[in-house]
């Protein structure tokens, strides 16, 4: 049964916390808010519930998704390395809208889709959903909405677009800023590389922010066209 908790009501907070840490622990799926678009989260360890995440999104596989954390010492047992750089970034945007693709810990025994090795993962600025996140561990959350369509700003619209495929829906009202995180691509600086950081989506965080701590790491800006 799926039920949609208004976390600005303290009673209804604690009930709704409960139900969503039970939910993730049995594999299932749950709705939560962030700073930037309201999200549908998985256990990121579980590969059944990970495939329900992109079965309700009517995505595949080639489009694994990103990985929530509360901070950067659970970043640090996920990713084979975060070259300096990446450190500087994330210490001046975290907890924020920016998701950071790197290598993957090659030990680790989960599936999150095709990944070639990489993991995508970010720190939301959400009080709520970091509370969850100390509890549950990672979890993998793409954009509540069924692909290709808008992504969800009110738990609402999470429920009209996904309906009973999640389990738990976490109501803080309207998400604050409306737009998804920027995704950038660090591969190339590791192991000392000298490959530049790609901007793999524009969003909350300008390319200006960006490059105001990487440099010359960034690569250049698109051309305009004449």
């Amino acid at each position: 049964m799926t039920s949609l908790f208004d976390c600005r009501d303290e009673s209804a907070l604690l009930a709704g916390m409960r139900q969503a840490r039970g939910a993730i622990g049995r594999g299932e799926l749950i709705v939560i808010p962030t700073d930037t678009v309201y999200g549908i989260a998985a256990d990121a360890f579980s590969p059944a519930a990970v495939t329900r995440l992109l079965e309700a999104k009517g995505r595949g596989r080639q489009s694994p998704p990103p990985v929530l954390v509360s901070g950067l010492t659970t970043v640090r047992a996920l990713v084979a390395e975060i070259p300096e750089p990446i450190e500087r970034l994330v210490s001046a945007h975290w907890p924020g809208a920016l998701t950071v693709v790197l290598p993957s810990q090659p030990s680790l025994y989960w599936d999150l889709g095709e990944t070639g090795g990489t993991v995508a993962v970010r720190m939301p600025a959400h009080r709520l959903t970091l509370e969850l996140l100390e509890e549950t561990g990672p979890l993998a959350v793409s954009s509540a909405n069924l692909t290709g369509k808008s992504p969800a700003i009110a738990a609402h619209d999470a429920l009209t677009a996904l309906g009973d495929a999640v389990s738990v829906y976490l109501d803080d009202g309207p998400s604050s800023m409306g737009v998804p995180s920027t995704i950038i691509d660090a591969t190339g600086l590791v192991g000392g590389g000298t490959g530049h950081v790609r901007v793999l989506r524009d969003g909350v965080l300008s390319r200006d922010e960006l490059r105001a701590v990487l440099g010359d790491a960034l690569e250049p800006d698109p051309v305009e066209p004449a």
